[in-house]
């Protein structure tokens, strides 16, 4: 039987030496893939590329877990309708892959109609029938961070065996440790570009960003297009109500603002209580729309009532657009913000275009 690659895979009639040979080639590349990568998507479809063609598993699945639910989520799926698996969530403690999380434990279940801990949920989801699991946990520093689970070995009626487990936990490991370091990184990348308090982005952003879409905006001769508003009388929610209430209302209007937008739109925080939206390929008269429908929606919005404090808030807006009102981003962002500011000075809660 040939894998992927081309190369005989370690079928029913493998010898000691070549399956060796065969654990041997996928450590390397495997360990290729941890130190030249620091994507976490591209380690994980590597590792997983690499024990399906070792280990020969009918579908396998790598599941990472969502420690804010408590829920295993399927980041991998790949085999017969692993595709309808994507939303399906499992507790920890739930079934083969639950109990693994849980224990921490690799595990071996030569016939799922045994034991006890197997549950139908995945299967009656893939309508796919499952025989035999082999199930590792994904552990780093005591923490778990997700299951690889394989299903149903290929061409083979014994299952599999505790050589494939021993294997499996082995490259689990290296691949705990590959994900611990992906998501490290991520996280970094985030805190850099990212506002702690609201988790918009933020003003380093957002100066990198205009860059990159001007460029666009000329090559492609489309409008780009930013909104620059600022809350009203934030000052006097700080002196009423705490500074700590602010920052509550802060991350409420960012909610807000985020749900408004279009998924190519980027909402920053641009310092205290201003805010920029950009906008790609949007004219100013569209924007200036936007712009309307959030001030609606902010002055209508009760505020804090969680809190039982339920205040009421306004906005002021500016809006301006490349190439109409600016010619670099630094004109851009002083055209809105010199829009917003009118309104700040005439009547507040209001919209004015550059």
């Amino acid at each position: 039987m040939k894998n992927a690659k081309g190369q005989e895979g370690p079928g029913r009639g493998s010898t000691g030496l070549e399956l060796m040979r065969l654990q041997l080639e996928t450590f390397t590349e495997i360990g290729k893939a941890l130190t030249s990568s620091r994507d976490l998507k591209d380690i994980l479809h590597v590792v997983m590329e690499e024990i399906h063609e070792l280990l020969q598993p009918k579908n396998w699945s790598l599941l990472l877990l969502d420690e804010g639910t408590d829920e295993l989520r399927f980041e991998l799926a790949v085999g017969e309708g692993s595709e309808k698996l994507k939303d399906l969530r499992l507790k920890v403690g739930e079934g083969v892959a639950g109990w693994v999380a849980m224990e921490m434990k690799p595990l071996l279940v030569p016939d799922v109609n045994k034991d006890p801990r197997f549950c139908r949920k995945a299967d009656e989801v893939s309508r796919f029938t499952t025989q035999s699991i082999i199930c590792v946990p994904l552990v780093t520093r005591g923490r778990c961070l997700g299951v690889i689970e394989l299903i149903n070995k290929v061409e083979d009626a014994g299952g599999f065996s505790e050589d494939d487990l021993l294997v499996l936990t082995t490259l689990a490991d290296f691949t705990a440790i590959a994900i611990e370091n992906a998501i490290f990184l991520n996280k970094v990348r985030e805190l850099t570009v990212t506002d702690d308090l609201t988790k918009l982005y933020n003003s380093r952003f957002l100066q990198g960003r205009l860059d990159y879409e001007f460029e666009r905006a000329r090559r492609f001769n489309y409008d780009l297009s930013i909104i620059f508003f600022d809350l009203d009388y934030f000052k006097e929610v700080n002196d009423v109500h705490g500074h700590q209430a602010g920052s509550r209302l802060l991350r409420e209007v960012a909610v807000l603002t985020s749900s408004m937008l279009r998924t190519i739109d980027m909402a920053c925080r641009y310092g205290g209580d201003e805010f920029v939206i950009l906008m790609p390929n949007t004219p100013k008269k569209n924007a200036a729309l936007v712009a309307e429908k959030l001030r609606a929606a902010i002055s209508e919005t009760a505020f804090l009532a969680g809190e039982g404090i339920n205040l009421r808030l306004t906005a002021s807006f500016g809006v301006a657009s490349f190439p109409e009102d600016a010619s670099n981003k630094d004109e851009l962002i002083h055209q809105a913000d010199n829009a917003m500011y009118r309104v700040k000075n005439r009547t507040r809660n209001g919209v004015e275009e550059a």
